[in-house]
């Protein structure tokens, strides 16, 4: 029987070395597009998925994360005092009323399984959501939406997926479906080689799960790079509890790598209802030096 979904986990503990030094003192998670940082692209995308719950698992260099979703009276104050009434607001409703943040130390990087356990006591036996906040997916409804009205119709776990080139297999999780059966997955290989690789359908950053996957996690144990990896746990739930594959509908940028997020801040700027206009007569420009 399929369940409200209620709970997000952010895995956020991660130092994201790709963007050195930009993150050697900020989380790259805070790192903008146009004017939000991606964490907060993520919270969005979960609360419109009518999660109420969000659990952060963190690492030391990530308070700003926490800061972020705090209030802040003295700016709070400073902005109504000039009168910035637009710009209060941003700040007042990052967290809507009903919301809840818990923060959790993930105190070794021992993988993405093992961020994902680290949050177990606080989902509980329910369905929950995980939200890489490296991919950024814009869509309407987003993409978390997308796979909650699925599970609602057919209960088990959800992952969203993608096509990548044959080529490209070896830099994510690759799924087998039986397209038969809802496109349930029938296997699940942590970056295997394009010549072992079961499908060209890739695992992306957002996965509705079953409660069952934290058993799995924990008994596992260490996968390749010594790490616990949630695809191993993924694979292991399979012959217990349905897990299905969701081609979900917009687009994806890999905003942990520097050309996906300079894509992204490019498309989000030429959509932004202030900047839009003036940045694509900008590009224009540039583009026809």
């Amino acid at each position: 029987m399929a369940h409200k979904v209620k709970a997000a986990v952010f895995p956020v503990a991660g130092r994201g070395t790709r963007f050195l030094p930009a993150t050697k003192a900020s989380p790259k998670e805070m790192l903008p597009i146009v004017d939000k940082p991606l964490i907060q692209y993520a919270v969005e995308e979960a609360i419109e998925a009518g999660a109420t719950k969000l659990v952060f698992v963190t690492g030391s260099s990530k308070r700003a994360i926490e800061d972020h979703f705090d209030t802040d009276p003295e700016l709070e104050q400073a902005l109504t005092e000039a009168g910035k009434d637009d710009l209060l607001k941003s700040i007042q409703d990052i967290v809507p009323p009903g919301v809840s943040c818990i923060y959790i130390r993930q105190g070794k990087p021992l993988g993405l399984g093992h961020a994902v356990l680290c949050a177990r006591a606080a989902i509980g036996d329910e369905p929950f959501f995980v939200h890489l906040a490296d991919d950024l997916i814009a869509g309407t409804p987003g993409c978390l939406s997308q796979m909650a009205k699925l599970h609602a119709q057919h209960g088990g776990s959800v992952i969203a997926v993608e096509t990548v080139p044959r080529e490209d297999t070896s830099s994510y999780g690759i799924v087998a479906i039986d397209k038969s059966d809802k496109n349930r997955i029938t296997a699940i290989v942590e970056k295997p080689a394009p010549q072992d690789a079961p499908s060209d359908s890739a695992v992306v950053g957002r996965y509705l799960l079953a409660p069952e996957i934290f058993d799995k996690l924990q008994h596992i144990g260490k996968g390749a790079g010594g790490e616990i990896q949630l695809t191993d746990g993924i694979a292991a739930l399979l012959d217990q509890s349905p897990v299905y594959a969701y081609s979900f509908s917009g687009v994806r940028y890999d905003c942990g790598s520097k050309l996906g997020y300079l894509q992204a801040t490019v498309a989000f700027g030429l959509s932004h209802p202030e900047t839009g206009k003036r940045f694509r007569e900008h590009l224009r420009e540039v583009l026809s030096d």
